[in-house]
């Protein structure tokens, strides 16, 4: 599985948008200026090396992500081989509750044709 051309160690910018856990190289360069993203318990720039065994901790999408380096590409692949790119030590994600249904507010004007027909699809399974 090991790619001999494969890098030792890569930026963790390059890093997170190659294995698809941010979707831009730029975004991920915000994260990380913004504190959002540590290596190895220390906050990460932009330009922080990663190797295979380092730990990654980012906050992304107000869910955080711990993940484990296991192989330091620097290209976009795959999502099946990018899933390869790393282990996941990410604890669940929380779930909200949602309230079945859906609510008319009072003094917003008449229901949009999507809403309406949301209220009239809630109708009928209601009266089943």
């Amino acid at each position: 599985m090991t790619d001999p051309r494969a890098p030792a160690e890569t930026r963790i910018d390059r890093w997170l948008c190659a294995v698809r856990l941010i979707k831009t190289r730029p975004l991920a360069t915000r994260l990380c200026e913004g504190g959002h993203v540590r290596v190895n318990g220390s906050a990460a720039k932009p330009s922080t090396k990663v190797r295979a065994g380092d730990r990654v901790e980012a906050r992304i999408a107000d869910r955080e992500r711990i993940v484990e380096v296991v192989w330091p590409i620097e290209s976009r692949v795959g999502a099946p081989v990018a899933a390869t790119c790393y282990v996941d030590h990410s604890p669940p994600p929380m779930v909200t509750e949602v309230r079945p249904g859906i609510m008319a507010v009072r003094g917003e004007g008449p229901p949009s044709k999507r809403l309406r027909r949301e209220l009239e699809r809630l109708r009928r399974t209601a009266e089943r």
